[in-house]
């Protein structure tokens, strides 16, 4: 059969459009299938975002914080926040959460198959897999295959593992997130420590790194031992849960656009919805798929154009990532400068995309001028 709309993946942006879908009335009797390999049933991640106020998926918010703190070898503060809130949701949490909601849905159907080709005909979208065919009028993806050329050259990996330890004695302050820890080593990049409590006796501890490759996997073990021992002044704690990652940071052109291909329109970071420079991904998905949403209620072609607003998020990305590739400027060195010199709501307003230009200009000016410029000017394209 034919469908109305194929959902290529479904990782954070394919079951976050369709849940979008399924909570409006007008799209909820569409015709829905959902491709993916692999059955969502893992606690596999954990998106950490910020926001104001409540958000579509607040009731399975883990823990939210409104102070958050920042570290380096010279510089130590602690924002307390008015408006933004830090949150946490479990991948386990999100994906029960949205595949409780479609089970209600009878024209909702999931198959696990593994996708080969994602292409249009006639225009008609259809996707391929090692076993059958489907076509729809719309086909979403949030696969890899159209992902641009990456390499060393153009890319930088966020690659990070995360451990969720338990403590016998209370030690943590649940109020407080600590954001970055940059006294690490930087021998292999600019590297960081996140550390998340959501109890006095349980926090996230996740050891992240901007490099051109990934460590062995014994690195980040010894990486988070020493630090939670020497940093935190843990010596008796059980580790709960476990997780990687590798998020890519890229100038390479990721196009919510599939050339010759009106059909199929990219999802989260096949669709450029992983920030460049810093690899949040969550909360420009949600506005994506929103729009998305938006777009197909209003009879319009649901792939929203990048404005010119975007376009200028792009560019400070780029010119960021440049700054970093080309050893310019250390990472550690721009993330202090930025934290001890403006406001923590400007800085996540900046990082957000939902900043004003005259709050841009205030964060860029606090860098330093030559590598900036120089960077900006090279990947100056719109």
């Amino acid at each position: 059969m034919k469908y109305d709309y194929i959902i290529a993946g479904s990782g954070c942006a394919g079951l976050s459009l369709l849940y979008r879908m399924l909570k409006d009335s007008e799209l909820s009797a569409k015709q829905i299938l959902v491709i993916d390999k692999s059955q969502k049933n893992k606690n596999d991640r954990t998106w950490c975002f910020w926001e104001k106020g409540n958000g579509l998926f607040e009731s399975i918010v883990t823990h939210q914080w409104k102070t958050l703190e920042f570290l380096s070898d010279d510089f130590q503060r602690k924002f307390d926040m008015s408006e933004y809130r830090y949150k946490m949701i479990q991948g386990i949490d999100f994906y029960n959460h949205v595949l409780k909601v479609a089970k209600e849905f009878e024209n909702v159907t999931f198959v696990s198959e593994n996708i080969t080709a994602i292409t249009t005909e006639n225009e008609i979208g259809k996707v391929t897999t090692e076993t059958s065919a489907y076509t729809a009028n719309y086909v979403f993806n949030s696969t890899s295959l159209f992902y641009p050329k990456m390499d060393t050259n153009n890319s930088l990996l966020q690659h990070f593992e995360g451990w969720v330890i338990q403590t016998k004695a209370p030690v943590f302050d649940k109020n407080v997130g600590r954001l970055m820890d940059f006294r690490l080593s930087q021998e292999h990049g600019a590297t960081f420590m996140y550390v998340l409590p959501t109890s006095e006796t349980e926090a996230l501890v996740e050891y992240t790194l901007f490099t051109e490759k990934v460590l062995e996997k014994e690195q980040y073990k010894t990486a988070l031992k020493e630090y939670i021992q020497n940093y935190l002044k843990i010596d008796n704690y059980e580790i709960l849960h476990t997780e990687f990652g590798i998020i890519p940071m890229s100038l390479a052109k990721f196009s919510r656009k599939v050339p010759n291909q009106k059909n199929i329109i990219n999802l989260g970071t096949a669709g450029g919805f992983t920030k460049a420079s810093s690899g949040y991904t969550f909360q420009f998905v949600q506005k994506h798929t929103e729009n998305i949403i938006q777009l197909l209620k209003a009879g319009k072609y649901p792939n929203p154009q990048v404005t010119f607003r975007d376009k200028m998020y792009q560019w400070y990305d780029r010119t960021l990532l440049e700054v970093i590739l080309s050893e310019k400027l250390e990472g550690k060195e721009i993330f202090a400068t930025i934290f001890k010199n403006r406001p923590i709501e400007t800085i996540l307003a900046f990082l957000g995309n939902e900043s004003s230009v005259w709050e841009d200009i205030k964060v860029m000016s606090c860098l330093p001028i030559m590598p900036f410029l120089t960077s900006g000017m090279k990947q100056l394209r719109f």
